[in-house]
Order: structure tokens, then sequence, then C-alpha cells
């Protein structure tokens, strides 16, 4: 039987025949990292390779790292095989791999969407024999609007929150989320407010993406001042002591599990904007359908489901366990991610 050019097993994804692992979950001797989520670049590995504008990223997050960047497009080989990063849209720095031996081509996704958000560099389809696609959104249920309309909604809400009195506090992961939202407020309505988290990971990208002017909330930081303005913050903030700072202040969380009004109401949450970093359903099915691929591996998300769905539709699906997290709306299960 012929050995699949990459292999799912207990660290992660490997190519044999390169002897490197793609985002492993467990420490290994060389690994290629899609990008810096914690769930898709870990600490402990002996070597790291990314794409240049990662590295800082991954670096802020896993400290003193042995790691080489570099471009899309560029090709380079490891025993024979070749390898080449190219964008997947889904936060600053997020690549799909691509990986070539003996005319055989898989590309891994990482985490990727298609709408071009403005900061990220947006994604581009690959053309492969096997694709290895996540399925977070991997249901008919989640369409996404564009994201112009969102942000319109974001911007109104905060006006109408100033009108009140109230200062908004919106919620979303401190890599990635919390960028593009910043990138696309309206700082004409008034400051930007941020929880140090956020204010770290955007410090450590100023140099790549021009942002607005933030202020970091500290304990010098006055309720007074915050008034009216809108706070950036992850997740684990909701109910702590730190946002007792904001009263009077309304709540709101940027994600697309959004969707499900229930999904706000569990969390306590007053305002719910549907904004994701991941595709929606169609975005997997066009994306899927620009490989040209005949075989689809599908990972964290509605795995069976969509999975099946593809099978329907003439392709050789399957799925593989993983340890890596989809975009969550538990509020809570930012902390691993925002902790860092």
């Amino acid at each position: 039987m012929k050995t699949p050019l990459l292999a799912f097993n207990d660290k992660g994804i490997y190519c044999a025949a390169a002897n490197v692992y793609l985002d492993p979950w467990k420490p290994v001797d060389k690994a290629i990292i899609s990008h810096g989520h914690a769930d898709h670049s870990r600490w402990g590995h002996k070597k790291y390779i990314t794409h240049h504008s990662n590295v800082p990223i991954i670096k802020h997050r896993l400290g003193d790292i042995v790691v080489s960047g570099v471009e899309w497009n560029e090709t380079f080989s490891i025993n024979g095989v070749k390898f080449s990063l190219h964008p997947a849209g889904h936060i600053i720095g997020s690549s799909q791999i691509r990986v070539e031996y003996k005319g055989e081509v898989w590309v891994f996704t990482g985490d990727y969407k298609t709408e071009d958000d403005g900061v990220a560099v947006p994604y581009e389809p690959v053309k492969c024999d096997t694709f290895i696609t996540e399925c977070t959104f991997g249901l008919p249920a989640f369409k996404w609007t564009p994201q112009k309309q969102v942000f319109e909604d974001i911007n109104n809400w905060w006006q109408q929150n100033q009108d009140d009195g109230r200062t908004s506090v919106l919620f979303g992961y401190s890599l990635g989320k919390a960028q593009r939202l910043l990138k696309h407020l309206d700082s004409s309505i008034g400051k930007i407010y941020t929880h140090g988290a956020i204010e770290n990971m955007t410090e450590v990208l100023r140099d790549q993406i021009d942002f607005p002017k933030t202020t970091r909330i500290t304990r010098e930081t006055k309720k007074e001042e915050i008034k009216g303005n809108i706070v950036l913050a992850p997740g684990s903030a909701h109910g702590s002591t730190w946002i007792r700072k904001m009263v009077p202040y309304v709540t709101a969380s940027a994600s697309g599990w959004m969707t499900f009004r229930g999904a706000r109401r569990r969390r306590a949450i007053d305002k719910g904007f549907v904004l994701s970093d991941h595709c929606d359903w169609q975005g997997l099915l066009q994306s899927i359908k620009e490989t040209g691929c005949e075989k689809v591996i599908c990972t964290h998300g509605y795995t069976d489901i969509f999975s099946k769905f593809l099978r329907e539709q003439g392709y050789d699906a399957r799925t593989e366990e993983t340890q890596y997290e989809s975009e969550t709306g538990a509020l809570e299960n930012d902390k691993e991610k925002d902790s860092e």
C-alpha cells in the first residue's frame, strides 16, 4: 500500500519523506507553521519554519525559539520534498502549506477565509490533488454578510451607545480578530481603548499594518475618560473585575457563532456581530472547487456533515482528528489565546 504524502499521527500532520511536521501539537524536531494562533503554533519544537510576517507573532508568544521565515510562493526543499507557503487570508501571516513530491501535490490550509479583510494578505487558491481543509463553519446555516455592512453596524452601535452615555465593550481574539476590528473602527466617533493582551499583540504588528491610534487601559485609567468610547477586549475579560471600570457599558462579541442567537444569550452578551476569520459554507465549497482536487480531508469543525456532503458531490472525502480548535463562541475558550 502506498504511503500517503501526509499522514496524521499522535504528534500532528507528518511528511515522512521530509521528516517534517505541519502545525504539530506535540514537540518535534522540525515544524512548518501555518499561523500564529496557539493551537497551530505550539511551544517546544526544535526548529520552526513559517511566513516571515508570522515570525514576530510566534516569537512574541513562544519566546526564544529557532525560527526562519520565507516569502509567499518561495519554494524550499527538504529531502527532495518541495514546500511553499501561500496566503490563507485567516489572520496576519497565515499560510496554506503546499507540499509536492514525485508529481503529487497536497495543500494544508491551516485556517483560512476567502473574504479580503484589509488586514491579512488575501486568500489565494492553490491547485492540488489532495486538499486538507478546516470546516469550522461547515453548515449551510453559515453565510457571512459582507464585511463593509458588518462594520457599518458596529460603528453605528458604538455611536448609539455614545449618544446614550455608555461605553462600548467589544470582544474578540487578541490575535487576528482584534486587529481586524481595530482596522475598521471609525475613530472619528471617539477614542479606542484596549485591554493589555490586545495592545501587546497590536504593538507587535504595527510595523506591518497601519492601525488607528489606541490607548492601553491601565490601573491609572479613569472611568470618566473611557465613558462613551470603545474598548477592545479578549473574551476572557467578560465578567472579570477588570471590566468594572467600564460601567456603564454595553457588550458585544464579533464571531461567526453570533449567527445563532442562543450563543449570545448563553454568554450574557448584549449584542452579537457575525464576523468570522474562517470561511462560511459557500466559501469552503468554492475554495475546494478552485483547487481542482479530487481528495479532501476535513479537519476541526463539522467534519462528518461536511465530508458527507462532499462525497455526495463526487469528491473522495474523509475526516481526520486533530488537536486544533474551531473558532468558538464560548468566551472562556479565549483564555489560552489571549493570555499569551
